[in-house]
């Protein structure tokens, strides 16, 4: 018979996962801002993006994971998803924020502004206020199955605003640079 996780057991794996997680991320930024060749067009600034790009993409890929949380809980009348949305929110926020300051890095070296109402950007914007919004909610409602239902639909509501950011540079052309990666197109970076 399988013996069941003690909860010292659950904090000793999260906190291996959590060292592990700190060691993987202090590695992939010392490979992409130390080691990672300059670009031909814009020297040492391409770097930034090797953090901006993942950062950008896990703040969507995390609310998607949250909003799919929100469908279980809300269909199931289940605690658990709504648990995994609230333990995700802290790190999709802090993804989102990145994106926003490295966005606003990159920009001020190659746009000449730290900011700009650029759809893409404006939209990421929204995407961070949507998680705040959540914590907020998860902070002040005490009752957790209302917690849980108002949670889940303020998370789908979110949700709208994800093909948003992904279509807004094809939607409305601005100072964001175009999509890298098309399905079914050719690159239209170098290799």
């Amino acid at each position: 018979m399988a013996r069941s996780a003690t909860p010292a057991r659950l904090k000793t794996v999260a906190s291996c996962l959590a060292e592990l997680g700190v060691v993987s991320a202090i590695a992939a930024l010392a490979l992409g801002l130390l080691l990672a060749p300059a670009s031909a067009q814009q020297g040492e600034t391409y770097r930034i993006t090797l953090v901006h790009v993942p950062a950008s993409w896990l703040s969507m890929l995390i609310y998607v994971v949250m909003a799919l949380c929100a469908v279980f809980t809300l269909v199931s009348r289940k605690r658990s998803p709504v648990l995994l949305a609230r333990a995700l929110a802290p790190t999709g926020a802090g993804m989102a924020a990145l994106s926003l300051g490295t966005g606003a890095l990159w920009g001020r070296t190659t746009w000449g502004a730290w900011w700009a109402w650029d759809a893409r950007v404006t939209s990421e914007l929204i995407l961070l206020l949507f998680f705040m919004g959540f914590i907020a909610l998860m902070a002040v409602i005490r009752e957790a199955r209302l917690a849980g239902r108002v949670g889940g639909f303020w998370l789908l509501l979110g949700a709208l605003n994800i093909p948003i950011i992904h279509f807004s540079v094809q939607w409305w052309p601005g100072l964001h640079q175009g999509a890298s990666i098309v399905l079914g197109k050719p690159a239209p970076m170098s290799p």
